[in-house]
């Protein structure tokens, strides 16, 4: 069979979904990317993938221009005529669904792995311009959703919040779960014992929404009374967002000791396995890929009760679900584990055995593909 998948930024194909083009070697796999340079697509390549480059601007609000480009990219899916498209991202679900429909492709399936920005609450509540983000695509789903064959969701909140909530009829619904990873990469690292300071780790870019200012402020509570107790923060600045974490801040509270931040780093296990807890404070995730990466290599986690993050945490199991936007309980649940350093194996293993059990990436992607119909 020929298979088009569609997303957008390169790196989400050897990145994220290179298991599952792995998996699909026996047919031919076309990967559409909007967004790339010559190295991606020779990393697609490397995969058993035939890159196909196409516009779209990811987080462009043009109509003419997004439909100029649906136009377009049809015209390139029409000529390798594949046996099924599956698009995942908001825009690809969307814009590549009109074009497959356009190129008269026999099956067009669609996966969104989260609801995004537009639909992620915030403590003031939504800004006028994610209400009109939020409007837009809401109308744009209303019109592309109903012409897949099979729309699949990662958890069960987001296809209640979108289809059920506004009334969104499709032909076809399934849940997957988180994406999983490939577990040999993220091998297993007990703690067998736990020597002071206790290190406190946060993965994901500095953004409000990703939970970062409630992660400081919960340290800093927790420094008032166990000073010597470490909290690091992985990810990348972005100036541009107005609720990003700013540099002169960041300088501040490195500065102070509240927070130790070793810029973008490419060994990520490392960093995971020479902590004792990782936290992920997150207002809304898919599934969130930093917290299965934790569990994986056997680091309880504490996050919020919000979609996405409840699907990889079992309260007082592997860790702890905590209420969001507060940065006290977030702070409670900390200094659980420093006055009881025990939990921390006992609950990292608990990670281990969830992991194993549902983000096994071999294991979801043959649940993927016979979703896919293959």
């Amino acid at each position: 069979m020929k298979i088009a998948i569609i997303g957008t930024v390169a790196s989400s194909f050897y990145g994220f979904r290179a298991e599952l083009i792995k998996s699909l070697r026996q047919h031919t796999v076309y990967a559409f990317t909007s967004e790339y340079s010559v190295d991606d697509l020779k990393k697609i390549e490397s995969l058993g993938a035939i890159p196909v480059t196409y516009e779209l601007s990811r987080g462009g609000m043009n109509p003419l221009a997004d439909a100029k480009a649906t136009y377009a990219l049809s015209k390139k899916i029409k000529e390798i005529a594949p046996d099924l498209v599956f698009s995942y991202f908001s825009k690809p679900v969307i814009f590549g669904t009109l074009a497959a429909k356009l190129a008269k492709v026999p099956r067009v399936i669609g996966m969104l792995e989260g609801l995004g920005y537009a639909f992620t609450n915030q403590p003031e509540g939504l800004s006028k311009k994610a209400k009109v983000i939020k409007k837009i695509q809401v109308f744009l789903y209303k019109i592309a959703l109903p012409q897949l064959d099979k729309i699949i969701f990662l958890n069960p909140d987001d296809l209640n919040d979108l289809l059920a909530f506004y009334n969104i009829k499709v032909k076809k619904v399934e849940v997957l779960g988180g994406i999983g990873l490939d577990l040999d990469d993220y091998g297993f690292q007990e703690i067998k014992s736990i020597e002071s300071p206790i290190k406190f780790l946060f993965i994901g870019r500095m953004l409000k929404e990703k939970g970062i200012h409630d992660f400081i402020a919960a340290a800093k509570i927790v420094k008032k009374s166990y000073p010597d107790v470490q909290f690091t923060v992985l990810g990348a600045m972005d100036s541009s967002n107005p609720g990003a974490l700013q540099q002169s801040e960041l300088d501040r509270l490195t500065s102070l000791n509240i927070i130790n931040y070793p810029g973008q780093v490419t060994n990520v296990q490392d960093w995971i396995a020479n902590s004792h807890v990782f936290v992920l404070p997150s207002y809304r995730e898919g599934v969130p890929r930093s917290t299965q990466e934790a569990m994986a290599i056997g680091r309880p986690v504490i996050t919020t009760d919000v979609p996405g993050c409840r699907e990889t945490v079992i309260d007082g199991v592997n860790g702890f679900l905590v209420e969001k936007w507060n940065p006290e309980a977030l702070a409670d649940k900390m200094i659980y584990f420093i006055e009881n350093p025990e939990q921390i194996a006992i609950m990292g293993h608990e990670s281990y055995r969830i992991a194993q059990d549902k983000f096994d990436a071999h294991v979801v992607n043959k649940r993927l593909i016979n979703m896919l119909g293959l």
